[in-house]
């Protein structure tokens, strides 16, 4: 009786100090990640808002106007950007299109996606989605290949009617990226990303602290650029080198033989 209620008291002694330690652990209330999306959008390149992958940028405009963001991409990342325009009740049909730019502003060819659609009259929205090529860590300057940088996305409607020029829509932008991984490793790395402002941030490294002022974006992954010359296609190199090595083993253990043959002595 006593060992048992010695036990219940160690129990109960466990259990409150326990308590503070479980409300300590507890996730305090704090803004989630989209707290922090844009509610804006830019008109231009320049003034393209910035927002990260995976969270939705939203934005109030009208027919007629250009909405630009921007967001990074790296290297062996598949970008997928999707966009949601919401029209008012009235409105004659209008025809809604998504765009991507690299870093050079190079309009980049979407592999698959309604990159443009049209809303008839009393459509109450329209959704938009554009898959990109993996991005490429270093291709040859002449090609159109997608590099790791900022990415703008801009959205409009063309051939708008007159009447509807200036009518209030909502819009909704996100991008998500799938890893592709080793598949999409290239043996070469930009010195630096595409993203603007890069080359004045070199050159305030060595320069007045004033200059470091005139960069014009400061946009990255969260995890930081890569640098391009690790993927896992090392980790599968390796592994086929151990069982190429093995198999050479193998081999050789099964057609050795015996050993030497045996000595025949002279004359016989």
């Amino acid at each position: 009786m006593r060992f048992t209620r010695a036990l219940s008291a160690a129990v109960v002694l466990l259990g409150l100090a326990a308590a503070p330690a479980a409300a300590d652990s507890s996730p305090s209330a704090s803004p989630s990640q989209d707290s922090d999306a844009p509610t804006t959008a830019g008109t231009s390149f320049r003034t393209a808002t910035e927002f990260e992958q995976g969270q939705v940028a939203t934005a109030n405009g009208a027919a007629g106007d250009y909405l630009y963001w921007s967001f990074p991409a790296d290297a062996e990342q598949r970008p997928t950007v999707r966009a949601t325009v919401k029209l008012p009740e009235t409105h004659a049909a209008q025809t809604w299109r998504v765009d991507v730019y690299d870093g050079l502003r190079r309009r980049q060819a979407c592999q698959w996606g309604a990159q443009a659609r049209t809303a008839d009259a009393g459509t109450s929205s329209v959704e938009l989605a554009c898959v990109l090529r993996t991005v490429r860590a270093w291709t040859e300057p002449w090609a159109n290949d997608p590099l790791p940088g900022t990415y703008y996305v801009r959205l409009t409607a063309v051939n708008v009617p007159t009447s509807d020029l200036g009518v209030p829509v909502s819009t909704e932008v996100r991008v998500d990226s799938k890893d592709i991984g080793g598949a999409a490793a290239v043996d070469g790395s930009l010195a630096e990303p595409l993203v603007p402002g890069i080359a004045v941030t070199s050159g305030a490294d060595q320069g007045d602290e004033d200059e470091k002022g005139a960069v014009l974006s400061a946009i990255e992954p969260e995890d930081g650029w890569s640098s391009g010359w690790w993927s896992d296609r090392w980790v599968w190199s390796g592994i086929g080198a151990v069982l190429a090595a093995l198999a050479g083993i193998g081999g050789y253990a099964l057609t050795r033989g015996s050993g030497r043959p045996p000595r025949v002595p002279p004359g016989v």
